[in-house]
């Protein structure tokens, strides 16, 4: 009886291979298969694997990594084992010292995909591994992420970006940590449908998704305030980000102004005074003669992220801007 039950648990902590099993498999893009397994169970599964109508009738002979299949894998249609994570590049080849034919990649996707090991969780930006932003409404925005300590060797498979089943144009970063991406849309249009971005990442065999998703207006932060001053030793003004869209009373900008004392960041919680205001001048009317002005701006309609903060140094009668 012992027996039997240790028979029927490494049943369940199996995940046999079989025909049935072909709804696990996905073609991602062309060349890309993507096997699906269950995660914590031992997995062991057979996937069809096809070097091209082209080749039928044609002595092919398949190798994996570059590197000889034993016992020889031949034909055009052959079915391979792929055992846990240990996924790869299968070539077919006319003969076996002949030309490459074709290949194709086969990767390891965990289901459910929860348990992410590739990308870190950008911090202080809410949860989510991509982090986008956006300098205004004209359409372009860039996403970008992190790749684990672990995993620093990473590639980016693919990247898909559309809003309401319409892609977007796309390019990504030199060093595979980002994309800058085109919605079309009009920057007069109200948004209807959220924007979708898809990240296909691996590292070797094994395979992550990640997804973000939002409306323009919510990624939209303006650019740090440009040519912030001071005159008559207390009044501060600066200009309208030159990204920004005009007229600015359609894209309108709100700003906080903080004061803080010497020595301390515009991120200092111990601040002298705070206030969000709406003109492009301030005047600061405190006792203490040296401090840090600071001041960010903001979209006004949609209490979207802030700038990043521009400041002024104030030393009784020296001001660095």
């Amino acid at each position: 009886m012992r027996a039997l039950f240790l028979i029927v648990l490494f049943a369940g902590l199996c995940y046999a291979s079989s025909d049935s099993n072909q709804e696990n498999i996905e073609t991602l893009m062309d060349n890309v298969l993507v096997l699906r397994v269950p995660h914590s169970l031992s997995t062991s599964v057979y996937v069809p694997l096809s070097c091209g109508e082209a080749y039928q009738n044609q002595p092919v002979v398949w190798k994996k990594n570059g590197e000889e299949i034993e016992p020889a894998l031949q034909g055009n249609q052959v079915k391979v084992l792929v055992e846990e994570m240990n996924g790869g590049n299968y070539t077919c080849h006319l003969g076996p010292d002949g030309e490459y034919l074709n290949h194709t990649v086969i990767l390891i996707q965990l289901d459910p995909d929860n348990r992410t090991v590739i990308l870190e969780e950008f911090p202080g930006e809410g949860p989510g591994h991509i982090y986008c932003s956006a300098p205004n409404y004209n359409g372009s925005f860039h996403c970008t992420w992190r790749r684990s300590a672990t995993r620093a060797n990473a590639a980016v498979l693919l990247v898909k970006a559309e809003r309401n089943s319409e892609k977007m144009s796309c390019e990504l970063d030199a060093d595979g940590s980002g994309i800058l991406c085109k919605d079309a849309n009009c920057p007069y249009k109200e948004e209807q449908h959220r924007v979708s971005i898809t990240v296909y990442i691996h590292s070797y065999s094994r395979l992550e998704a990640y997804t973000r998703t939002f409306y323009l207006r919510e990624i939209v932060r303006p650019e740090k305030l440009p040519n912030l001053r001071i005159t008559d030793g207390k009044v501060f003004s600066w200009n309208y980000p030159e990204s920004w869209e005009m007229p600015c009373t359609y894209f309108g900008l709100q700003y906080q102004v903080k004061v803080v004392q010497k020595g301390f960041s515009c991120h200092s919680k111990k601040k002298i005074m705070s206030e969000t205001i709406e003109k492009m001048t301030y005047e600061v009317n405190i006792k203490p003669n040296k401090y840090v002005f600071c001041v960010r701006a903001q979209d006004k309609y949609t209490n979207g992220p802030y700038s990043h903060w521009s400041h002024c140094i104030v030393d009784k009668h020296t001001e660095v801007c």
